[in-house]
């Protein structure tokens, strides 16, 4: 195959493997003779396909059994404000956003839609060219969650270390670097991550769920 590499931002490079067998499916399924673009999204064969994912991320994450995990559409920028209309809306308290570069940024702006919000802190003045310490957050503990970006692309950013306060629910876009190396998914409450990056094709967004929140 004469498959070349992008590297601009954003695309996910998949294995020759697997481009050879979506090309195949997208033919006919060796298992149904169908193309699976005209498969049901409700049949045993597809629920079969999310069920095999789900399986994957939870063994490669090692997802607690009380963590839901959820396959949306929308990319991840329609998180920013699906995560405050479902916890901050009607629930009397702030939410808290570490705004460290342009998709922090924008997530902050669609919770506040939905309540207040507070920008714990912002590497704007800095130009976004650094990331914040513990001793440079100013957190709350009543606050309804707080918010951040593991993996800032744009600016080149990466926290090395997980922010916030036990028992304030913790939500993280980790969009550009889910899988990429081990994540204690019991020290978040909810984790969403869209491709096209690291999950793959454009079109799909995972969120990790846990089930309390």
């Amino acid at each position: 195959m004469n498959n070349k590499m992008n590297f601009s931002g954003g695309p996910g490079a998949l294995p020759a493997e697997v481009l050879l067998e979506t090309a195949r499916a997208v033919e006919a399924l060796p298992e149904t003779g169908i193309s699976v673009l005209g498969m049901s999204h409700r049949s045993a064969w597809f629920r079969g396909v999310l069920d095999e994912a789900e399986s994957n991320l939870r063994t490669l994450l090692h997802i607690p059994e009380d963590y839901h995990v959820v396959f949306l559409q929308g990319g991840g920028s329609l998180q920013f404000a699906m995560v405050p209309m479902n916890f901050l809306r009607g629930a009397n308290r702030h939410a808290e956003y570490i705004v460290s570069g342009y998709w922090s940024a924008k997530a902050e702006k669609e919770g506040k839609f939905e309540g207040e919000t507070r920008v714990v802190w912002d590497g704007k003045a800095a130009g976004y060219t650094r990331l914040p310490g513990l001793k440079d957050l100013h957190l709350s503990p009543d606050a309804a969650c707080l918010h951040y970006v593991s993996n800032e692309t744009v600016e080149g950013l990466e926290f090395s270390w997980v922010p916030g306060l036990e028992g304030v629910p913790l939500v993280c876009d980790m969009s550009s670097n889910i899988l990429a190396a081990p994540c204690e998914v019991e020290k978040y409450s909810l984790i969403y991550a869209h491709a096209q990056k690291n999950l793959g094709p454009s079109g799909v967004t995972v969120c990790i769920l846990e089930d309390d929140f």
